[in-house]
Formats: C-alpha cells, structure tokens, sequence
C-alpha cells in the first residue's frame, strides 16, 4: 500500500465519521476521495503482482490486443481453465511432478480452494476410481455444468488402473451426477486423456469428445454417449492425430526437444491435443501438439458406431496452413475458431478468408495452454510455461512463478450456452 494514499483514505475516514460543521456536499466530496484511494491501492497490489511475471526476453514479442491478469499461482502449475455462466472460475493441476495437494480447484478471492470437495481430490494409492488422481481439463458446458477429466497418469506414466474418468460437476449444488470410467480397450495403456468438448444437441443427453494425445502410443478422438455412458474411439491412430514426424517447435526463440538428462534429445511427439466444436456447422476441429496442420471432421461420423475409421476419415479435411502450433483451440458460437499460439506468445483466430489474425500476444504470455470463453466474450487462457520444463533442458527447471490466467476481449459474439461447445 502507498503510505500517503493510505494517510489520505484514513484521514478521510475520521472526516466522514466525525464531520466538522461544513456542507454534505463536502462531506460527498470526502467520500469521493476515499473511494479513489481504495481504487488506487487495489490497482498499486495488481501491478506488484504482475510485475513477478515472468517474460520472454529471448526474442522481441509484439504486443496485441489487451490482456488482464486475472489470478495467479505460486504452487503448481495449472493446465485447464474453465469460467461458469455466472463468472466462476475453475483450473486444475495435473500431477507431472510439481507436489500437487488438490487436483482441480476454484478461485475464490485470489486463492484457490479444492473443487468439488477436499475428499474427492484427496488421491491416495488404490482409491483411483472414486478420486481424482490427475486431472488434464476442465470444462463448463452449455448446462453450466463443469467437467472434470482424470488422466490418472502420473508423471504422464500409464494410467492407473480403473482410474481414467470423465466426471460431471452441477454447479448449483457442487454435487458429482456423473462418472464415467475408461476402460483399457479405450483408454489404453499408453494413453493420455487431454482435452474434452460437448455437443448436447445429439441424442438424448448429448456426446463428449475426447483427445487422446499419447507421446508413445495411439492417438485418436474418444467419443462418449452421455446418455448411456458408452465409449469408443475414433480416428485410432490415423495420420491426421499423430504429431509430424521430427516436428521442431520454436517457443521463445529456442527449439524445443525433450531433452532429458542422459540420453539423446528428440522431437516432442504428442498427438491430437487441441480440440473445439462448431455446433452449427456440426464440425469437430482437432490439430497435434506437435504439429502445424490443423483439421476437421464430421460430428455425425464420429458419433455412428456403425462407420470404419476409414469411413470417417473421408469426411476430414486440412484447414489453411498455419505458420504456429497449437495447444488449446476454443470455437465460438458463431463459427470462429479460437487457437492458441505456443510460438509466438499469442492468441489467434481463423477469418472467414482463412487467414489467422492475432487477437492477443505479448511477453508475459508463455505457453498459452488452455482457454475457456464467458457469455460476455472473454477469452480466459493459463499461461504455464510448459515449455520451460525440466524434461526440455536437461532436467533443468526453468519455470519462473506465478503462473497465470489471463483474459482478453475475443472480438466474437456473446456466447449462448444453448448452442453446445
């Protein structure tokens, strides 16, 4: 706090309470005052704390758009981000080898609290199936209902058994409805459950879609029947889901290989990561992490059982060249596709002319994971620093904390929770 900014909100405290024999509008006045210098503390605290962000200062990051702090973290990094209809946020922590206490929380106030519940988060060896282990995403859905999903894989290992689950969260009471449990036929040994998307216009409760972006086995699209619980994989390991062969990414001016300590560094391989839902246009987008192809397919192809892979890779196809990867994509529901830009530090989105336009970069904006849109269009992004990881540099950490969510105007339309995401 400034210390005359304090004097002067104290002085015009003792006016307020103990006016001398003057106007009311004096007194207004003073009332005034005092509202500007809580103001100016409270901005004087956001900057102190932004000022501990780390930046890329490797290579020039040009500025764009505009982009606020909204909560920051001095414990483990973050992964997903979700904000509800009424302007709750969630995010969680995967266990990738910070110390994780609690696995997906709330922010309340500045600080986080484990969501829904301290039991349910309080993962000890053996109770995988009713707790959460490691959660990859979050996800608030058209009902404004949050879904949870449970890699159950430490230190991205194979997951525990009767472990990986995709549960649903009622946001009026914070009471679980739903789990649905992966079984190894379609979560696999080498899976790694990333990130999930909803269109609840389809059949009696609606579908979930799934990325599997496993570095050492299949990737492919999971598919579940919210109405019966049934799962099953799409696009098992077809081409279009698997990261490009010797794929370098650069991410703050250095490529990046995971480079652990003693054996040879190599390419990143994850795969299908990023995914997004045009409703209207009944089109699922996904793109690899390691990757600079971008593509769709038909939500009624996934969805019939009765179609091959073969079949439903013939309704793909390859969006414009992009020059960046991606980690997270979000779509809007008025057709706009929303992606994350590792590379650059940004957020861009794909014009109807299939060009990508940057809506927000800048300096403090490493590694730009996930993102989630509130109704008033707003875009909410972690920025985690992935890359800085001890697995890229030799088992060397160079993560600098706070992480952070940030948020920046979209340029979209307000949102309709009606229309699926």
């Amino acid at each position: 706090m400034y210390p005359n900014l304090q004097h002067r909100s104290e002085r015009a405290i003792s006016l307020i309470l103990r006016p001398p024999a003057k106007t009311i509008e004096q007194a207004l006045v003073l009332l005034m005052i005092l509202l500007a210098a809580v103001a100016l503390i409270g901005c004087s605290d956001t900057r102190r704390e932004d000022s501990q962000l780390a930046e890329t200062g490797s290579v020039t990051i040009p500025v764009a758009g505009k982009i606020e702090t909204v909560a920051l973290f001095n414990g483990p990094m973050p992964t997903g981000v979700a904000i509800s209809k009424h302007g709750r946020l969630f995010v969680n922590f995967p266990r990738w080898g910070d110390q994780v206490d609690y696995t997906v929380a709330e922010v309340i106030d500045g600080k986080t609290v484990p969501f829904p519940n301290a039991n349910i988060n309080a993962y000890q060896e053996g109770n995988q199936a009713d707790h959460l282990v490691a959660v990859q995403s979050v996800v608030v859905d058209p009902k404004d209902r949050l879904w949870i999903l449970d890699t159950a894989s430490i230190k991205m290992g194979e997951p525990l058994a009767n472990g990986p689950k995709l549960i649903c969260v009622d946001l009026k009471d914070n009471q679980v409805v739903q789990t649905i449990h992966f079984p190894e036929n379609v979560a696999l040994k080498t899976t790694y459950l990333n990130d999930v998307r909803f269109e609840l216009n389809r059949g009696k409760a609606g579908y979930a879609f799934i990325t599997d972006s496993s570095d050492k086995g299949a990737n492919g699209i999971i598919v579940v029947d919210l109405a019966t619980g049934e799962r099953w994989r799409k696009l098992n390991d077809h081409p279009s889901t698997k990261a490009d062969p010797n794929f370098v990414p650069s991410v703050e001016g250095e490529f990046l290989m995971v480079r652990e300590a003693g054996k040879p560094e190599e390419p990143i391989k994850m795969g299908s990561d990023g995914i997004a839902i045009d409703v209207k246009k009944g089109l699922l987008f996904y793109c690899p992490l390691a990757s600079h192809k971008l593509y769709s397919v038909k939500i009624d192809a996934l969805v019939d059982r009765n179609l091959t892979d073969e079949q439903v890779a013939q309704t793909i196809r390859e969006l414009p060249q992009r020059d960046f990867a991606s980690d997270g994509l979000e779509c809007a529901p008025d057709g706009t596709l929303i992606l994350t830009d590792y590379e650059h530090n940004a957020i861009r989105k794909l014009t109807p002319d299939g060009t990508y336009e940057t809506i927000a970069s800048d300096a403090r904006m490493i590694w730009p994971d996930s993102m989630s849109v509130s109704t008033g269009g707003q875009i909410y992004f972690t920025a985690n620093q992935l890359n800085r990881q001890p697995r890229f540099h030799g088992g060397e950490d160079l993560r600098q904390k706070p992480y952070a969510v940030f948020r920046a105007p979209s340029g979209v339309k307000r949102i309709a929770l009606t229309d699926g995401m």
